[in-house]
């Protein structure tokens, strides 16, 4: 693997849910009176047509998800076709911009619909909370948003039965004679006046049908997407198309044409006639329903399409993250914040156009990409083709330009505007990358520092190597090698000529390895001798000094040594220094080929991704990213640990590196799991990160730690970021919580 991926977790049934219940929203209730308004009795053939024309839409959707069962959709698509350039940019963000939009939108309608029980109730905050609930449903998983869907899928389909089946069957219901008067389907003489109108309605009632898309947006998610994913686009269209058209059937059969033109409320007149008792509230509740089914299925398009963006380099890397639950919960906070504010500050009935317009936009440029994938891989695998092509996508591209062509202007205009301000965005964002990476590599060396405390000179050769080797790794890194001299030992004057003897022949052999190795690494290095009350007082009021010092880097405390730090000395560092802190244990470290990494999931063990990446690429070494799980193995337990590692990773270094490999160990206690491993493979050094200050027991750096740094075979590096004590709190609370 490398790069994140989605877990797939759903099934058929959620997928035909999230596709069907979906795209039935409150355009079915909306729009019936509007499209009688504009074509009368033949609207019910415009929704059939509108149906029918979706289905080249739908056939194209259901090859390419299935070529490319990645999420993000239509941006998949386009990208695969074009590349990662403005097209693609601009295909995503429209169609991720149009989701959180009607996300929006839809949580305002459901706000509205219960307002007619709750007439006092705030519009606003409910629409808020709406989306907070969904927001965090999203966060815990993919799989509960489609057993939502199910839920509330299964009850919206269930009403939409009784409506059409009573409607049908009762006396009151529908009558030929009232859907088609005087035998006429066109109510106008002239063919040019009938076609225009229903063009018009096709136009007004088309965005009701690509609710579908959602399933090629999350297809990564998707279980077995070679099959599943052509037969839950096919069935939730054929399902809709039924539905529109039956419903339609049935609203206009029971009321005269002229008597719905322009009603918003066409459904419930109509149900209030043919079934009075009840019928009514259950559209009411049938609308609830339908609301909440869209913000649900809008909110996982938009967080997908989000993500994909993100993971592509498009929009802010940080918005590809994901939790434990393999979910990208960066992008789904992102998208409940925007739809949130989109609620709050007021834009929802104008930013509405954006909806049907950006759609439009994102379909046609999608049917476009199968037309130039199919020339440019003629021999990928495919596993559904959509049948006569290019027929499919030639008749899906012209239906959306005759969708436009019939559309009104405002949502057009607006639409240009919104693609327009990306644009800018796309290129001022480029502009500013170049910008601040070519005054990167004008930055002048020194304006931070590695502190070496150099205690023992014979035994420091391999301490200061690896400083070289972490300050070679980035360009304004300098070393300082700091020899200290505590006041006790200064102020005794019976040992002066001693003293100077061993401060100069101390100096003398600094010099000698400064000279060594600031030749060999061609890194800025300097040495300073310093004095103080103590040891550690030395290094914190040499820290204090200078602010830039990135890391002080000491070695490991042995208790047999006097010339060295002792064990209270490193854990007085440890608690107080206000910097990174790394201690090495160097058992003959000469070069350095094989790193190993034991991932967890604090703060320290990022800081050891980091530095073990920097002396890989300075090293050209092999680096093994390992997590420890218990002995007990699960499949799908042991599919979401590796994505979580990967996960990890990725976030810490943008990528999996090419010379980096992500693997498992088994074992009850991770230690033993590590000395074995360092046993059986040939590491040069470990990396590894310490435990969180509220872990540690009485331990140098948690036991974990400390057992590897004492048993290992081959050298370590242990090592602690600094944070403050406060933000320590905080991150052992969430820690809490998480657990």
């Amino acid at each position: 693997m490398s790069k994140r991926t989605l877990k797939r977790q759903l099934s058929l049934f959620q997928v035909i849910m999230l596709g069907t219940a979906g795209t039935i929203a409150s355009e079915i209730f909306v729009l019936t009176g509007h499209a009688a308004g504009i074509s009368g009795s033949a609207s019910i053939i415009a929704i059939i047509i509108g149906g029918f024309l979706s289905f080249s839409i739908a056939l194209n959707y259901s090859e390419l998800a299935t070529v490319y069962p990645e999420t993000g959709g239509a941006l998949t698509y386009v990208r695969e076709a074009w590349g990662k350039g403005l097209l693609s940019f601009l295909v995503g963000s429209m169609d991720c911009i149009s989701s959180t939009f009607y996300c929006a939108l839809s949580a305002i309608g459901f706000a509205y619909s219960l307002s007619v029980f709750v007439p006092s109730l705030p519009i606003v905050p409910v629409a808020i909370l709406v989306i907070i609930v969904f927001t965090l449903l999203n966060i815990r998983g993919v799989s509960l948003v489609g057993n939502a869907q199910i839920l509330l899928g299964g009850s919206l389909l269930l009403m939409f039965g009784i409506y059409i089946v009573y409607g049908f069957q009762s006396p009151t219901g529908f009558n030929v004679n009232t859907l088609f008067p005087q035998g006429k389907i066109f109510q106008s003489g002239s063919i040019w006046q009938n076609i225009t109108a229903m063009f018009k309605t096709i136009a007004l009632i088309y965005a009701a049908y690509v609710g579908f898309e959602v399933i090629a947006d999350d297809a990564e998610e998707i279980r077995r997407p070679d099959k599943n994913i052509p037969i839950a686009i096919l069935i939730s269209l054929t399902l809709i198309t039924l539905i529109y058209s039956l419903t339609m059937t049935v609203t206009m059969g029971t009321l005269p044409a002229d008597s719905l033109a322009g009603s918003e409320t066409a459904l419930t007149d109509a149900i209030a006639k043919f079934m009075p008792k009840g019928g009514v509230i259950m559209m009411a509740v049938a609308g609830l329903v339908a609301t909440l089914t869209s913000v649900n299925s809008s909110m996982l398009s938009a967080t997908r399409e989000g993500f994909t963006l993100s993971r592509d380099g498009l929009w802010p890397r940080g918005l590809a993250r994901l939790n434990r639950y393999r979910v990208p919960f960066m992008s789904v906070l992102f998208i409940g914040l925007v739809s949130s504010l989109i609620t709050i500050i007021g834009l929802v009935d104008f930013l509405s156009f954006i909806t049907s317009a950006g759609y439009l936009f994102v379909l046609f440029w999608s049917n476009l990409a199968m037309i130039r994938l199919h020339k440019k891989y003629p021999a990928i695998h495919r596993p559904f083709k959509a049948p006569l092509f290019p027929l499919t996508p030639i008749i899906a591209s012209l239906t959306c330009f005759i969708v436009i062509m019939f559309s009104d202007t405002k949502p057009l205009l607006f639409t240009m505007g919104v693609i327009i301000i990306f644009a800018i965005y796309y290129y001022a964002e480029q502009g500013v990358s170049a910008w601040v990476l070519s005054h990167k590599s004008e930055k002048l060396p020194g304006r931070s520092r590695i502190i070496v405390p150099v205690l023992d000179t014979n035994a420091a050769d391999s301490l200061i190597g690896l400083s070289a080797i972490l300050a070679q790794s980035e360009m304004d890194i300098n070393i300082c090698l700091m020899s200290v001299v505590t006041d006790t030992l200064a102020n005794q004057p019976e040992l002066h000529d001693q003293f100077m003897q061993a401060i100069n022949s101390q100096r003398k052999a600094v010099m000698e390895k400064f000279i060594h190795y600031a030749v060999e690494r061609n890194v800025p290095m300097y040495t300073k001798m310093v004095s103080g009350e103590t040891l550690v007082r030395s290094i914190q009021e040499e820290v204090g000094i200078d602010s830039n010092t990135k890391l002080v880097l000491a070695r490991w405390p042995e208790k047999h040594m006097s010339n060295n730090f002792s064990e209270e000395a490193i854990r007085q560092l440890s608690r107080e220094i206000k910097t990174n802190l790394g201690v090495f244990v160097d058992q003959g470290l000469s070069q350095i080929q094989t790193i190993m990494v034991p991932v967890g999931s604090g703060l320290h063990c990022r800081m050891a991704i980091h530095l073990a990446n920097d002396i890989a690429q300075q090293e050209n070494a092999h680096v093994d990213y390992v997590r420890v799980l218990p002995a007990s193995k699960d499949v799908e337990i042991l599919e979401d640990q590796m994505a979580h590692l990967q996960e990890v990773v990725i976030t810490e270094l943008g990528e999996l590196p090419p010379n980096a490999v992500l693997r498992l160990l088994f074992s009850d206690k991770v230690e033993e799991a590590l000395l074995a491993e360092m046993n059986e493979s040939p590491y040069n050094l470990i990396i590894i990160g310490s435990a969180d200050a509220h872990e540690l027991n009485g331990h140098l750096f948690g036991e974990v730690a400390d057992k590897v740094a004492e048993a290992a075979p081959c050298s370590v590096l242990v090592v602690k970021r600094h944070q403050s004590a406060t933000a320590s709190w905080l991150r052992h609370q969430v820690k809490r919580l998480d657990r």
